[in-house]
């Protein structure tokens, strides 16, 4: 962080101008930026052991392994699993606070998502495409095919969810993407 944590004066009249309660709200706002920072570094942090995750789960299906020798692919996969073994180890965690609605249409989410990566191995194009009009559906964009339900069921979402879940979105149609070129190589 660029600027130093505000500290409370421990005089009751630091400069005798500012009311009391002026200087505390003025505190207060400065440790709000200081909040927010942190929650966005922490949900950058997440993010960016999500995509580790990722990248060593497309590396453990990658197409290549079959080409090396049995031995030699064992070496690599071992020391996949001990980096993402290791990776699990950072735990981070934002909490979004929802109310029963919002948790139900995350839930709604969640299950249209997880469906997606369930279909994933059968269907890659269809899965890559129904994906892709999840993604739409996030958008304010309507120019584009967009899933009606998981519309419906992401704007029951809080905002901070409605990001992560198209940030979410967009790492499965990058791993699609990743798979199918892999698959042509």
């Amino acid at each position: 962080m660029d600027s130093p944590l505000p500290h409370i004066m421990e005089s009751a009249d630091c400069d005798g101008l500012t009311k009391p309660k002026d200087r505390l709200f003025s505190l207060l706002d400065q440790i709000e930026v200081h909040v927010e920072q942190l929650r966005k570094d922490a949900w950058r942090l997440e993010e960016e052991r999500d995509t580790l995750l990722t990248t060593l789960d497309t590396l453990r299906n990658n197409e290549i392994l079959s080409a090396l020798e049995e031995t030699d692919k064992d070496d690599v996969l071992r020391y996949a699993e001990r980096l993402s073994m290791r990776c699990l180890t950072v735990d981070v965690l934002v909490k979004i606070q929802r109310d029963q609605i919002q948790e139900e249409a995350l839930h709604q989410v969640n299950g249209l998502i997880d469906s997606l990566v369930v279909g994933l191995r059968n269907d890659p194009a269809g899965t890559r495409q129904r994906c892709a009009s999840f993604m739409n559906a996030c958008t304010s964009q309507n120019g584009e095919h967009s899933d009606k339900n998981f519309e419906t069921a992401i704007l029951g979402c809080t905002m901070d969810d409605q990001k992560r879940i198209k940030k979410r979105l967009q790492g499965l149609l990058d791993y699609i993407d990743k798979m199918h070129t892999v698959q042509l190589l």
